[in-house]
């Protein structure tokens, strides 16, 4: 494993090397050039038989060519010396149909990272086919055992990936990454009288000894499941929401959308203009840190080879900076932050009181618990918030009984500014790190 691991790292860099080459051979003022190669194992079992048993391995190279700030691109997933030649010359001849654009180009040179510290964030998993259904079975049948109300199952997944991937540009810049990511995950049924309802847990990690238990995640997925039979409809009212962790996340996420140059130069953002504005309570930092070891959104640089960095984007509630690539940062006349292909370790620290999800329950006293949302109904130029959702509805700090079929509504804006507190359960399954949200006042409508 470890020599094919150090064949591939060779592969990609003198892929991206021999792309490079044959940019400048064949006239293009400047390049860049990405491969990678790939390799996973994904099991799902379902009532204990397999249903899918997949193993994929898979490379790919993708070339960029610039003639006077026309551009080109193209790809292919063959990394011999031909193909990429190939690659190059559809590249340069799409280049020649472009329209000139004075921000398409490499990025800065003097941005490029120059230091490559180890983040301890390649560890694959030596696990064959047959251990990950035993896995996946252990994880599903002790889910099943929780409770006879657990009557069906949509299955339980093992996957197990790793990869390795090379990025280069004329400015004479190569960097490599590698890096795996595992996962277990469970989905259960519970039924009563009153009707089925389902549920799911999962663990992730870059580690695969730091992943909970098999076991674990099916008695939680169970748990999960049970606690929402008896669901209620509630009539339209408005009340404090709190978004469990896993959902809080995808309001940090709206937040990284509105502030992405790619919304911005296109004045497609309802938090344009907001730089050096207060866009949170004073009490909210937002911060990104690429260099937390073993994290899943760990990189000293980003898709364009620009340095990675620590930074604050918003503090004491203040909006400090955007999420821009090179190319966004040149239609906005700002500089690169790093961001080509996103943020890197978004964090969301807890508020000072630093309330687990049962204090933010008693802060709340009386109002949603949001467990679940459902559909897309977001809109970052509104920013109009709408979502179906599912949860519990709390009473004295405490949930009373599950809600169901309910929409919540509000503005983003208008939920950031009323933000009341972020919790310490902070769920690190992901790159934006950040505890439970409780937001004011949301409108909460029936069905």
């Amino acid at each position: 494993m470890q020599d094919q691991h150090r064949n591939d790292r060779q592969r990609v860099a003198e892929s991206v090397q021999r792309a490079l080459e044959a940019a400048r051979r064949l006239g293009a003022s400047a390049a860049e050039a990405s491969a990678s190669i790939d390799s996973g194992l994904s099991v799902n079992v379902r009532l204990g038989e397999v249903e899918t048993l997949e193993y994929h391995r898979g490379q790919n190279l993708a070339v960029t060519v610039y003639q006077d700030h026309a551009k080109g691109s193209a790809s292919t997933a063959d990394l011999s010396s031909a193909a990429v030649t190939e690659a190059v010359e559809a590249a340069l001849r799409i280049a020649r149909h472009t329209s000139s654009d004075p921000c398409a180009g490499l990025a800065d040179p003097d941005l490029l990272a120059r230091d490559f510290p180890d983040l301890d964030l390649y560890h694959p998993w030596d696990i064959d086919a047959a251990a990950a259904i035993e896995l996946a079975r252990a994880c599903e049948a002790a889910g099943r055992a929780v409770d006879a109300r657990i009557t069906n199952s949509d299955g339980a997944s093992v996957d197990a990936f790793e990869g390795v991937s090379a990025y280069g540009n004329t400015h004479g810049f190569l960097g490599l990454r590698e890096g795996t990511r595992h996962s277990i995950s469970c989905s259960l049924i519970a039924e009563d009288e009153g009707g089925m309802q389902r549920d799911y847990w999962y663990t992730l990690s870059r580690v695969p000894d730091t992943l909970e238990a098999p076991e674990a995640v099916g008695r939680r997925a169970a748990e999960r499941a049970l606690r929402r039979l008896g669901g209620r409809k509630l009539d339209t009212r408005k009340a404090p929401v709190l978004f469990a962790p896993e959902l809080a996340r995808g309001l940090a996420g709206h937040f990284v959308a509105a502030i992405s140059g790619g919304a911005l130069y296109r004045k497609a953002s309802f938090l344009l203009d907001t730089l050096g504005q207060a866009v949170f309570p004073d009490f909210v930092r937002v911060h990104e840190d690429p260099f937390i070891p073993r994290a899943l959104g760990s990189a000293a640089f980003d898709q364009e080879g620009v340095a990675t960095q620590r930074r604050d984007i918003v503090r004491d509630g203040v909006l400090q900076g955007y999420v821009l690539s090179s190319y966004s940062a040149c239609k906005l006349g700002l500089h690169s932050t790093g961001n080509a292909g996103g943020v890197h370790n978004l964090i969301v620290d807890p508020g000072p009181e630093a309330l687990d999800l049962n204090g933010l329950l008693r802060r709340m006293d009386t109002g949603l618990l949001v467990t679940e949302l459902i559909g897309h109904g977001v809109n970052t130029v509104t920013g109009d918030y709408s979502r179906g959702a599912a949860g519990f509805w709390v009473e004295g700090g405490r949930p009373q009984y599950p809600v169901e079929e309910i929409t919540i509504a509000g503005n983003l804006r208008d939920m950031f500014h009323g933000l009341l507190a972020v919790g310490s359960d902070v769920d690190p399954r992901g790159n934006i790190r950040t505890g439970s949200w409780l937001v004011e006042e949301m409108t909460i409508a029936g069905h």
